[in-house]
């Protein structure tokens, strides 16, 4: 059993993954019975949902409490890379709906037990909540803002103690939730096998040929600021070819997210990719969760398309001012998305209020977005969650670049 154990896990880990989408993609098409499959997946997203608040806590905790100076100019750089890319990402979502204008069938309202925000004020006011959220809430409903908030006063607190036996103790629990994070992750095949196998008996090819269009405006703008957009603000950043490293991002955290569908999930896949990149812990340990909070290119994107299609459906004429503005104003949604239950979708008819468009019919918006999530949701998390690592990544190999020290990707 050891001799078995120790060949899995020598085995790259992206070989055992691509091995369980296939095993769970045939048995889904042959076998759609098997539900006990589906468990695994929800055991797999579920343990890293679990440990994801831990490994934020104790990580940012132990980092800031240990900490040298000089990470805030490395911070700001990658705060300033997450929100230009998502004003990018929308920007492109505004362009290429223009160019393919969208029309939609509406014919019902959405059901949903969630509320819509108002306006951006709702959602700064529930982002500065969550900030001072009870930490021990904040660590029960993964509510990452009020994390960071209360993990950064705390490490900075215990720094000014300057107790090393009290640092050497929090190292060395930051290092036993990393082992954990490590073990949850080698499992990772057998959880990517109960996902794929629950989309592909669930849900067939049925949701591709109804929503087409959409899908393919949707999936085109993600792949788009993907491979080109993000790519190019890399390049200009580091001065040379950006697609080892966007690749290696892809492969080693895009495609786990695009399975799990939960960015927050992915928090500890990324820190293990920082990790493996040699990315300075005291940094990647507070802008992989802030990331997957702000960093949000799907969801700009979907804010965007799905509100220009209303506005197409009603004949609404939009002009390049109103959609900057837009670009602006799904932007700003898009960062603060994570606090709003329901995620993008939801922020929908906040944005569809620009055009004046009713409630009703953004609601028949979010109806259609729930339908095609399935696909929608998968690109939009994996694009989300890979850009984490790779603005992170970008932000430190500058720093590196002005030591002349060698990038390796």
């Amino acid at each position: 059993m050891k001799r078995i154990i120790k060949k899995y896990t020598e085995t790259n880990l992206i070989l055992r993954i691509l091995a369980g989408i296939i095993i769970g993609a045939v048995i889904g098409i042959v076998r759609t019975d098997w539900v006990v499959l589906s468990m695994l997946g929800d055991i797999f997203v579920g343990a890293l949902k679990a440990i994801a608040p831990i490994l934020v806590f104790v990580l940012v905790i132990s980092s800031l409490a240990n900490a040298a100076g000089g990470i805030g100019r490395r911070f700001r750089t990658v705060i300033i890379l997450y929100v230009l890319s998502t004003l990018f990402a929308a920007i492109v979502a505004v362009t290429v709906s223009k160019i393919f204008p969208i029309t939609l069938t509406l014919t019902e309202v959405a059901q949903t037990d969630s509320v819509a925000p108002s306006g951006v004020g709702e959602i700064l006011k529930a982002l500065l909540l969550n900030m001072v959220s009870n930490p021990i809430k904040s660590l029960s409903e993964a509510n990452y803002i009020g994390i960071l908030m209360w993990a950064v006063v705390f490490g900075v607190a215990l720094k000014q103690l300057a107790r090393e036996s009290t640092k050497k103790v929090l190292g060395d629990i930051s290092e036993a939730v990393t082992k954990t994070v490590r073990w949850v992750i080698n499992l990772a095949p057998f959880g990517i096998m109960g996902l794929v196998f629950t989309s592909v008996s669930e849900n067939g090819i049925g949701i591709f040929t109804d929503y087409g269009h959409l899908l393919l405006v949707l999936v085109g703008c993600m792949l788009a600021v993907a491979l080109i957009v993000d790519p190019l603000i890399v390049a200009i950043c580091l001065r040379r070819n950006p697609y080892p490293l966007v690749l290696k991002c892809f492969k080693e955290s895009g495609l786990t997210a695009f399975f799990t569908r939960s960015s927050a999930a992915n928090i500890p896949i990324n820190m293990a990719l920082c990790e493996k990149l040699g990315l300075d812990r005291d940094m990647y340990s507070v802008s992989i969760p802030l990331g997957a909070t702000i960093n949000m290119d799907g969801a700009a994107i979907t804010i965007t398309v799905m509100t220009l299609a209303a506005a197409h459906t009603m004949g609404v004429q939009v002009d390049i001012f109103t959609a900057l503005i837009l670009s602006v104003l799904a932007t700003l949604a898009a960062c603060g998305s994570s606090g709003v239950a329901g995620g993008s979708l939801l922020l929908i008819p906040m944005a569809c209020s620009l055009f004046n468009i009713g409630n009703d019919v953004a609601m028949q918006v979010v109806a259609i977005g729930f339908i095609i999530g399935v696909v929608q949701d998968s690109f939009e998390t994996a694009i989300n969650s890979s850009a984490d690592v790779l603005f992170a990544a970008t932000a430190e190999f500058m720093e590196w670049k002005k030591q002349g020290r060698e990038m390796e990707f």
